[in-house]
């Protein structure tokens, strides 16, 4: 990789040899390295043992879980906020487990309406829930600094699952409780 970037070093016309640019394709290489680090994650790691018997079927929501992301077509940045809802049946998850959930899915090339979705995938297919809605609020980059160059723009996308998508009042209330 650090080869790759020395040659877009060259390409875009900088001299890699240059002082400030040294260290510049190994600290690009390691900030890439993380950046997609969720590709090397599973859903079995994160969640392991971290699932209990629920003792009642009440909406739960962790929302304005920090998101950063990098966009596959253009690799560049796009960030924002998610909120997560399920209806238990039967199991619940260790709340730090659902930020986890994200950040895996985020820390890969993305766009940010399949992240929605396997966000809410991912928590139906672990913990088989009444219901799953997701809502992601994201700002872009590829839209912020080219192409149309709107600074002010942001994208909000929703994944709805069983009660979520049947009973319109149990989806209003979600929707109500993460605008507060």
């Amino acid at each position: 990789m650090k080869e790759s970037i020395s040659t877009i070093l060259k390409e875009i016309g900088e001299d890699p040899q240059r002082e400030g640019l040294l260290k510049t394709p190994e600290r690009v290489e390691k900030s890439m390295r993380f950046l997609t680090g969720g590709y090397s994650e599973s859903t079995e790691s994160i969640i392991n043992e971290a699932m209990f018997k629920a003792e009642n079927d009440e909406m739960i929501i962790v929302r304005d879980i920090e998101m950063y992301s990098l966009c596959e077509h253009h690799m560049l940045p796009f960030y924002g906020k998610v909120h997560v809802g399920y209806i238990p049946n039967k199991r619940i998850v260790g709340l730090s487990k659902i930020p986890r959930i994200v950040n895996m899915f985020a820390r890969r090339l993305q766009v940010q309406e399949r992240l929605t979705q396997q966000i809410a995938d991912c928590l139906k297919e672990h913990l088989d829930p009444l219901g799953v809605m997701v809502v992601v609020e994201a700002k872009h980059f590829c839209s912020m600094m080219r192409g149309v160059e709107k600074q002010h723009s942001s994208m909000t996308t929703s994944a709805v699952i069983g009660a979520f998508r049947t009973d319109h009042i149990t989806r209003q209330e979600f929707l109500t409780l993460i605008s507060k």
